[in-house]
Parts: structure tokens; sequence; C-alpha cells
């Protein structure tokens, strides 16, 4: 019983022809024996010729486009299990094409049959020759498309040297020179039209107001950033004096790498500089804290008399984190060494103790180091 899931007679594929010469070869190469089959190939220097319209290949081959199909055709080839004759399939729209083996000896086909086969429209052409010309009527259809023939006899040596390569044969090399030159023309075309929309950089250019909003909405760049940016990024294209079409891209790209470098010479600047009123440590700072097995809330409760005194000082210093982690390694360390050996005192030695701990001045404590030695 056939599963509905399979709407259609499936593809046989030998799996050790696979193994040889690839999968989609192999696919390839049984689909054409399939599609051979009823026809009466065409003998020539002993192999039996065949003509398969793209129509019908496309047909049979739908989860292939017209790229793959050249693709793996031209692979047969290469692996001698194919001979061609026709052009690349993107260019011909069909495959001209013969088993590489001899052809069998077979009955002669009746004559009706011999009326209906399809025969190859490239039997009888012949290789490019070293030398060869378009003649003036090939050259009259290239004029008409307004391409000068300058251009044209440019084309003439790669044209020429890329079929003698290919070693391949047909039957109007005019008609394919005249593809060929069509083809490089649009291409250049295409590519004159693309620097045409390329401008210089002016001192007047200005960022457009999608890469402001990419930059300062989405990358949360600050604006005042992004305008500081704006004659520098001038300034250096203007004196390359390139040309582009991208110059906004070019233009996010530069702030974004000079803002990364901003916050990260932020993160680790070394200029003193006094401490601000809404200072806070950084997060490696209580980290650091955590590791050491001191209390966070009792860190954090020396940070607003730590601030009020750098800045009642007026001090500048390099690195506020180090500072605050060594004010609160110092009255940590202080408060432990008090807290072991007075709980066995009286209370009056505790009173007495502690009154001379409070005769030292805070300067002296912020500024004491002598816990780290």
């Amino acid at each position: 019983m056939s599963s509905s899931l399979i709407p259609e007679r499936p593809l046989v594929v030998s799996p050790s022809l696979a193994a040889t010469i690839g999968l989609e070869e192999a696919a390839m190469l049984s689909v054409l024996d399939d599609l051979t089959r009823a026809l009466a190939g065409h003998p020539h220097q002993g192999c039996d010729w065949y003509q398969l319209p793209g129509e019908l290949l496309q047909e049979t081959f739908p989860f292939w486009n017209q790229h793959d199909i050249e693709r793996v055709s031209q692979s047969l080839r290469a692996k001698g299990v194919l001979l061609l004759q026709s052009a690349p399939f993107t260019q011909s729209g069909q495959l001209v094409f013969a088993f590489n083996e001899q052809r069998q000896p077979q009955s002669a086909p009746q004559t009706s049959q011999l009326q209906h086969r399809p025969q190859p429209r490239a039997m009888g052409a012949t290789p490019i020759a070293p030398n060869w010309q378009p003649d003036s009527e090939t050259i009259a259809r290239i004029a008409q498309h307004n391409i000068d023939e300058g251009f044209m006899r440019q084309q003439l040596p790669e044209f020429i040297t890329f079929w003698r390569d290919s070693g391949e044969s047909h039957r109007s090399w005019g008609a394919k020179f005249h593809q060929h030159v069509l083809h490089q023309w649009r291409q250049r075309e295409t590519f004159t039209a693309q620097k045409d929309a390329e401008v210089a950089m002016s001192p007047a250019w200005r960022p457009s107001q999608d890469a402001l909003d990419v930059l300062c909405r989405h990358a949360a760049i600050h604006p005042q950033f992004v305008q500081d940016a704006i004659p520098e990024f001038v300034l250096y294209w203007g004196e390359r004096g390139e040309r582009s079409r991208t110059w906004n891209s070019k233009f996010i790209q530069h702030v974004r790498r000079q803002w990364a470098r901003y916050t990260s010479a932020l993160q680790h600047d070394t200029e003193p500089r006094r401490i601000p009123a809404d200072w806070q440590p950084d997060s490696d700072v209580y980290d650091i804290l955590r590791m050491a097995n001191i209390d966070l809330a009792f860190a954090r409760q020396l940070l607003p008399e730590f601030i009020v005194f750098w800045r009642d000082s007026n001090q500048v210093h390099t690195s506020w984190n180090t500072k605050f982690l060594q004010h609160v390694k110092h009255h940590w360390a202080k408060r432990h060494a008090l807290a072991a050996p007075q709980g066995q005192q009286h209370d009056g030695q505790q009173n007495q103790t502690t009154s001379r701990t409070r005769d030292r001045s805070l300067v002296d404590d912020l500024n004491d180091r002598s816990w780290a030695f």
C-alpha cells in the first residue's frame, strides 16, 4: 500500500553510484536515463545524443533552479559521465547531451519515429576559432543596443579564451557573442549607475535623522558625543577624497567605535579627579568586599561620610574605588580587632577603650593604611 505522504513516483538513486559521483549527480543521471528511454537518440561520433528542453527539466527537477541544473550537469561533464554540446543551461535553456558510453547497435527506428523525434539544434556545431571575429550582422545587432564598437572589441579576447578553454561547439558564435557583450554592457551600466550615486564628503555634510536615531535612541550614545564626532569625521574623509553612497553607515560605525573607546577609558581612567557628590563604588568593589567576608551593609553605611570628607578636603585621586576599598577594610579590621578581646572585659573598660579610639580624627582613619601592612 503506497503512502499518502508520497504524491508521485519517487526518484530512484543507486546508493553505490551516489557514493561514487555524489548524490545530486546520481539523482540527475537517474532522471536523465528515465527521460531518454522513450526517445531515439541521434547517433554522432559513436554516442546517442539527446536534446531536452528547459521546461521539461525544470518540471522534472522542481527542487532545483536553473543554476542548480547547470551546476550538476557541468559536474557530471567534469567527472566524465556526460558529454555536453549545449551551452551552460542558464544561457541556452536546454541540455544537449550524451551518456559517455559507446552507442549500442539497435534496429533502425520506423519512419514515423524519425519524423517526430527531437533533433539537437547543436548538431554540426564547430569550436570557436582562435582568430574568430563577429560578422557585420552581429555587429549591427549589438549596435542596436547603443553599445559602442570599442567596448564590443574589448570583450573579444575574453570571449574567445573562455569558449576555447571550455572545448564546446556551437552553430552560431555570433549569437553567443551578442549575448556575452550585452551581459557585460548591462553589468557596466549597473556599476556606472552605482558610481554616479556616490558623492564626495563635503564640509556641509551632516548625518541623516535615521542615523542619529540609531546612535542616540538604539545605541544609547549621548547626543552631544554624536555631534562632537561630526567635525572629525568630515575632516578625515574630506582629506582622503573618497566617494561613497553610504556616508551615514560609515558615520554610525565611526561613532560606535569612538564611544566604545570613550566608555572603556572612563572605566580605566588614570587622571586624578575630585569625587562627585553622587559617587558610587563600582560593583567590583562590592565583589571584593564580599570575597573578603565584609558585610556590604557595613560598607554602605560608611559611604556618605566618605564622600563628605573627600569633597570637603577638595583632594583629587585617580581611583576613588581603591580609596573606598581601603577605607572599608580599615574600619572593618578595627571593628573586629576591638570586638574579640573586649567581650571578656567589664563595661567600664569597654567604654574606656572606645573613648580612646574616638580620640583619633576622621582624617587619621581615612589616611591610615596600617591595616594593609
